[in-house]
């Protein structure tokens, strides 16, 4: 008769937290080859969102988010940890728009391309109401200087704190504030029509923040 194993398989199945994203990043520069790529999984469809929202264009958007992973992958060394991984992301994202906007003008966008967009970020209850909204949303923010632009997205679009959102892009909390009430203020006239529309508050947000009229 022959005896058991020493150390049964399922003995050995031991089940282990997920590394956090700091932990990733210095495994990262550590010469872990596989770390970086778990990183880029879990926070790529947020980055998209957040590039896609700032540039109201999806080739842009995209390589935007991969210039902005590129530098990621290029500069881990430099994180020092004093803020989140995900607020160093989303800088270096906000960053890589911000740079596009200056360097050149954003192509016309096609009205099937936004939709083919919007339908990727969101699942649309009420598809043609939110495609319409979608669309006005987007060509509104195009009007605004970037960084308008950039601190509307973080804040009414995706949801961010202001502090946050401050974070991310770098500056007080008290020039976040100034950049959305300016930028709402121009947007007021251009959206005023939508206002009392129920989908304005589906147009984009992961966490269901809706434009608002500061």
């Amino acid at each position: 008769m022959n005896s058991p194993p020493e150390n049964p398989p399922t003995a050995e199945r031991v089940i282990r937290p997920a590394l956090s994203d700091a932990d990733l990043l210095s495994r990262h520069v550590g010469g872990d080859p596989h770390a970086f790529s778990e990183i880029v999984k879990r926070h790529r469809d947020r980055m998209w969102a957040v590039a896609l929202r700032t540039l109201g264009d999806p080739d842009e958007a995209a390589d935007a988010v991969q210039d902005a992973f590129v530098s990621a992958y290029r500069k881990a060394e430099s994180f020092r940890g004093e803020a989140a991984v995900t607020t160093w992301l989303h800088r270096i994202v906000v960053n890589a728009c911000l740079d596009r906007m200056r360097r050149k003008t954003i192509r016309p966008v096609a009205d099937d391309e936004l939709i083919e967009a919007a339908e990727r970020d969101a699942q649309l209850t009420d598809q043609a109401g939110e495609r319409d909204v979608s669309l006005e949303v987007t060509a509104a923010l195009k009007q605004l200087p970037a960084d308008q632009r950039a601190a509307l997205v973080l804040v009414d679009m995706m949801g961010y704190s202001v502090d946050d959102a401050a974070a991310v892009l770098g500056v007080p909390a008290g020039t976040v504030k100034s950049r959305c009430a300016r930028g709402r203020a121009k947007l007021v006239p251009v959206l005023a029509h939508l206002r009392n529309r129920s989908d304005l508050s589906r147009v984009s947000s992961g966490k269901g923040a809706e434009l608002r009229d500061g």
